[in-house]
Parts: C-alpha cells; sequence; structure tokens
C-alpha cells in the first residue's frame, strides 16, 4: 500500500511569514517519514469546504517547486488541476519544469474545473460543463503528444497548437503519471480508462461501484483496469491516531485501492502519524493486485 497526504488549508498562526517555513516544514516531515506523496488542491481562493474564500490560498505549482527543493523522494502533484486554469500547452510545461527540477517526481492531478466564483473572480473564463470537458480531452492529447516529443501541429475541439515543443524532456519515463479526479460515470472515469495512469476517488461507499464502473470503461476501450493507479482521497477525525489511519488503508486496501492520500484539516499535523501507518501497512496488497 502507499499512502499519501494532502495540505488544503494555508492558514496557521502567524500569518503569512509563517506560511513558508511551515509548509516547508511539513513538506520535509513528510518525506522524512517515508509517505509516497504530496499533494496540494490547485485553487486560487480556499473552497467552501476547507474554508473562506479570504483564507490564505498558494497557487499550487509555485508551492510543490518550492516543496520539491526542500525533499528528496517524495511525488508531488496537485489534486487537482482546473482543466481551464492554465492554457494545455503552459499546462505542459509547468508540469514537466516541476519534474525535470524535481528529479522526476511530479504527478498531473486535473479534472474537468468546478469552482466557478473564483473564476469569475479572477477573469478566468468558466465555459458550460460540457465544453469542460472537451478542453479536458483536449488537454489529455496535448500533454500525451508534448511528453512523446512529437511536435507535429495539434488540432483539437477548442485548441490548436502550431508546434507543441517541449523542451528540456521530463524526468520521468514515460511521462510524469497522469490522475484525473472525480466520479462522473459517463466521462470523467473514461477518460481515466482512455488517457490516465491514476484516478482519484472519494472514500465513500459508492466507491465499489465507482471502480466498477472504471473496470467497464477499461474493457470498452480494451485498457488493462490493472495498468491504472486507484487513489481515494479520506480524512481522519479529531486530532487522528495511527490506529485510526490503519484502519482506514486497511478498509481501503479490500476496496482495491492502491494508493490511500488523507487530507490534513486545520489543526491537524501528523507526516509523522501518517508515516508510522505506512510502516504499519505496507504489507497489504490491495484487492486484485
Amino acid at each position: 500500500m502507499r499512502v499519501g497526504m494532502q495540505v488544503p488549508s494555508f492558514t496557521w498562526d502567524g500569518g503569512a511569514d509563517s506560511i513558508g517555513p511551515t509548509f516547508g516544514g511539513i513538506a520535509r516531515r513528510a518525506d522524512q517519514a517515508g509517505l509516497d506523496s504530496l499533494w496540494v488542491m490547485d485553487h486560487f481562493f480556499q473552497i467552501g469546504v476547507v474554508g473562506q474564500p479570504e483564507e490564505p490560498m498558494l497557487e499550487g505549482y509555485t508551492a510543490l517547486s518550492y516543496a520539491a527543493a526542500l525533499t528528496e523522494r517524495i511525488t508531488l502533484g496537485t489534486l487537482v488541476t482546473g482543466v481551464t486554469y492554465r492554457h494545455p500547452g503552459v499546462l505542459a510545461k509547468t508540469v514537466t519544469t516541476l519534474d525535470v527540477l524535481s528529479g522526476g517526481r511530479a504527478w498531473l492531478g486535473i479534472g474537468a474545473a468546478w469552482n466557478e466564483v473564483e473564476s469569475r473572480g479572477l477573469g478566468i473564463p468558466f465555459p458550460p460543463l460540457a465544453e469542460r470537458f472537451e478542453k479536458l480531452e483536449d488537454t489529455l492529447r496535448i500533454v500525451h503528444q508534448m511528453w512523446a516529443g512529437d511536435e507535429s501541429p495539434f488540432q483539437g475541439t477548442h485548441h490548436s497548437l502550431e508546434r507543441p515543443l517541449n523542451s528540456p524532456p521530463a524526468v520521468r519515463r514515460p511521462h510524469p503519471p497522469i490522475l484525473i479526479g472525480g466520479s462522473g460515470e459517463k466521462k470523467t472515469l473514461r477518460f481515466v480508462a482512455k488517457y490516465a495512469d491514476a484516478c482519484n476517488l472519494f472514500d465513500s461507499e459508492e466507491l465499489p461501484r465507482k471502480l466498477d464502473v472504471l473496470r467497464q470503461h477499461c474493457e470498452a476501450e480494451g485498457r488493462d483496469y490493472a495498468e491504472i493507479e486507484k487513489t481515494a482521497l479520506t480524512f481522519l477525525s479529531g486530532d487522528g491516531s495511527v490506529n485510526q489511519a490503519v484502519d482506514s488503508i486497511g478498509r481501503l486496501a479490500e476496496r482495491g485501492v492502491d494508493q490511500v492520500i488523507f487530507s490534513q484539516a486545520t489543526g491537524q499535523d501528523f507526516p509523522e502519524l501518517l508515516g508510522e501507518a505506512r510502516a504499519q501497512t505496507s504489507g497489504i496488497t490491495p484487492a486484485g493486485r
């Protein structure tokens, strides 16, 4: 089993001056504790389920680049980038840059975007859902082409690239892993089967059914379901405990999850706790593996 953690809130004592040292310390400790991955949200305003819009929020890729310089082995990604936030060619360059500077530790976490409030607030176009999914498919095709070193012109539904040059290339081979976040059964999970290396689902009672739907899409696409890493985002209640984390990891492994990502709520501080839970569950083989 693999274990990661997400940092969704940068609201810490000490104001803005404390954010860099605190986040950097969390990244170093997560790395030293043996966690497999470190994730931040890709939002510009804080989201409602975590806090108020006015609370501190860092730009995701800048934060991950800072974490990359302070760590050695932990992988780094956004959970997840809204497809409308960056032009796909620029997004491919951004993730490639993180991958190069981190020595091959970057993920591309991506989804169809949902936070209209922050988009309107910052003047980012926010098209209807159907168009966002079309842009998502364009973007997935573009990053695959750029990471394959194919500089031929690209023409998609919404994006045209005359020369999708990507130099330097990514360090990770064949490319940084692509994770698609979301549980939509008709499009999102189909895109996972067609384009992605991993999916991210919420820890919920619906998770087994969502994985069954993904398996069906893999069969339709001629894709080996086992090739896809299944990740799930979950939470620890209260101050958390090693036993609580171990129980969550075991339960999700029984459902076929390969990597459990724990979201660190405001006031929680658990890199070492999760590192201990990972050590205790490292011998668990997820169902279906």
